[in-house]
């Protein structure tokens, strides 16, 4: 803390990190004390953008700096667990990119060293802390639409094939299972709120030897399935629908919605409006602030258990298609 406020600071200074420091900007109780990136030029002009009074080309110094209370990990998939652990070895709390690591392996170490030195760590699934989101829960607990038996969501979008790219480049766990279907698994997961008891899955590999795109089909206990698709190389709608015995809700954007369309069976319409504050990463930094005031070491909104039941899925489909990333084959010791 410093002068009563919330420290943050941000590993990795790329896209999404931006999105975060938009939105933590319009938290008064937060401040961004630092950033760190492999190039200090890049920090630095990060760092004056967002009025951030340090800047390091080290992640190490970063996480050292005595006052900082969290540190968002922003980098590629493939450093979040190294760039995690290094921040609760700090004792510095940890909001991290989804995924939260590459593989369950990978997740359980980091967890089991988070709750053994008392720190806490989250998954940053943005999505699951939006007011659409939070709303559409409520709808269903209310059963609104009665008992939910499908879920259908796609996420994809066109990114020109290029093979260092982290989108394509399987050194940095690159595809679309990780970089965009693990949201429709994610949106499946909350609503379901258990794990599937089959998983049907199939893919299309690029040149590089990830998934360019993939589909996945998840049954769960009473009757409900999943119908999920991701992309990196076409764009889709983005849209979620939500099947129940007594209605559906259409969700456009599901992941970043900022409205609901209810229609019921009764032939009653109704749309909720629904926008978020910023870029709407706000959210999810609240909850961090929030649990870490309470002296909690997890949120009860994306818990550690999900944060690992979502990579225990992946890891299935992709042993089946036979795509591995270094992190499978690499045994990472704390």
């Amino acid at each position: 803390m410093k002068n009563g406020k919330f420290c943050w600071g941000i590993i990795g200074c790329g896209k999404i990190a931006h999105q975060f420091a938009i939105s933590l900007s319009v938290l008064p109780q937060a401040e961004l004390l630092g950033v760190a990136s492999k190039s200090g030029e890049r920090a630095e002009s990060f760092a004056r953008k967002y009025n951030a009074g340090h800047w390091f080309d080290s992640y190490r110094d970063l996480a050292r700096m005595p006052e900082l209370d969290a540190v968002y990990v922003a980098t590629t998939h493939n450093f979040h667990y190294e760039n995690s652990m290094l921040c609760i070895d700090h004792g510095k709390g940890v909001l991290c990119e989804k995924p939260l690591t590459v593989t369950a392996r990978e997740a359980e170490r980091l967890i089991s060293h988070a709750i053994s030195r008392k720190v806490f760590l989250m998954e940053a699934f943005w999505t699951r802390f939006l007011p659409s989101t939070k709303k559409l829960l409520e709808l269903l607990d209310r059963k609104v639409i009665g008992e939910v038996k499908m879920v259908k969501a796609d996420f994809g979008y066109n990114f020109p094939f290029d093979a260092i790219s982290r989108v394509y480049d399987p050194g940095l766990a690159g595809g679309a299972l990780l970089d965009v279907g693990v949201y429709p698994i994610n949106l499946a997961q909350q609503i379901f709120r258990s794990d599937p008891v089959d998983i049907q899955s199939s893919f299309i590999m690029s040149p590089t030897h990830i998934d360019e795109q993939s589909s996945y089909i998840f049954r769960y206990e009473g009757s409900r399935m999943a119908v999920l698709y991701a992309a990196v190389n076409v764009e889709t709608r983005h849209d979620a629908w939500i099947y129940g015995t007594e209605g559906i809700i259409h969700m456009p954007r599901f992941y970043c919605a900022s409205k609901l369309h209810v229609s019921r069976s009764s032939g009653e319409k109704e749309t909720l409006e629904l926008p978020f504050v910023s870029t709407g990463y706000s959210y999810e930094a609240e909850e961090v602030m929030r649990c870490m005031g309470s002296g909690k070491i997890e949120s009860d909104i994306m818990p550690h258990r999900e944060s690992l039941g979502i990579l225990k899925i992946m890891d299935k489909m992709r042993q089946s298609w036979g795509l591995i990333y270094p992190a499978d084959l690499i045994e990472r010791l704390p």
